[in-house]
């Protein structure tokens, strides 16, 4: 909670009324992080590396638009 800024950003960036939910988790809901990786800028492997163990993560490239 500290890396991103308490639990109060990231219930307002989880879409979420309060922050009492969110220090209610024991681990972040797989369902809230690809929009805390957004709002974080933190990958979410790293938010969630029980998730993610043994799996590479393949992200396109930004700045591309595809169709080219």
């Amino acid at each position: 909670m500290k890396r991103v800024g308490g639990a109060a950003k990231v219930a307002h960036a989880a879409g979420l009324r309060s922050h009492a939910t969110v220090l209610g988790w024991g681990r972040i809901p797989d369902k809230h992080l690809i929009t805390l990786e957004a709002a974080t800028g933190i990958p979410r492997e790293q938010l969630r590396p029980d998730l993610f163990d043994g799996v590479t993560v393949v992200r396109a490239e930004q700045g591309r638009t595809g169709g080219e």
